[in-house]
């Protein structure tokens, strides 16, 4: 092999910074959703399509949205599996920060959010709890990492 080497660098011009903007759950109904957030987490709703098929939570720099089953059929070119309340859920977490781990999960419980962990320590020093929200998808309430 001959020549110097040369390691590659990243230059504006050879990458574009890409950011998480949207999370999106595909529910039945994105109204009661939002309801659920609202009542369950403390997240305040954020844009409303008038259609109802689809709704966001403002919850800062990416938003946590959902889109109706029927317009996911329309828009997502394969197949997905739902989330069903019923069913084990996928295999992703929709994960909310906050500093009162113990009184965030009463919250969740007492506006109808199925527990699934109680509040626990971890070993990286975060206090977190699993519930489920109305539609099935798992929801993780913790402490910011510091």
């Amino acid at each position: 092999m001959s020549g110097t080497f040369k390691p590659f660098r990243i230059t504006p011009s050879n990458v574009r910074l890409m950011r998480l903007g949207y999370v999106i759950h595909y529910v039945d109904d994105p109204a009661a959703t939002v309801g659920f957030y609202e009542a369950a987490f403390g997240l305040e709703r954020g844009f409303v399509h008038e259609s109802g098929q689809f709704a966001e939570m403002d919850s800062g720099s990416t938003r946590l949205a959902f889109t109706a089953h029927a317009l996911g059929a329309e828009v997502v070119p394969v197949p997905y599996v739902r989330s069903r309340p019923d069913a084990d859920p996928a295999g992703y977490e929709i994960t909310l920060l906050c500093e009162d781990v113990p009184a965030a999960y009463a919250r969740a419980v007492g506006a109808g959010a199925v527990p699934v962990a109680e509040p626990h320590d971890t070993a990286w020093g975060q206090t977190v709890a699993y519930v489920r929200d109305r539609d099935g998808a798992l929801v993780g309430l913790a402490t910011p990492i510091a």
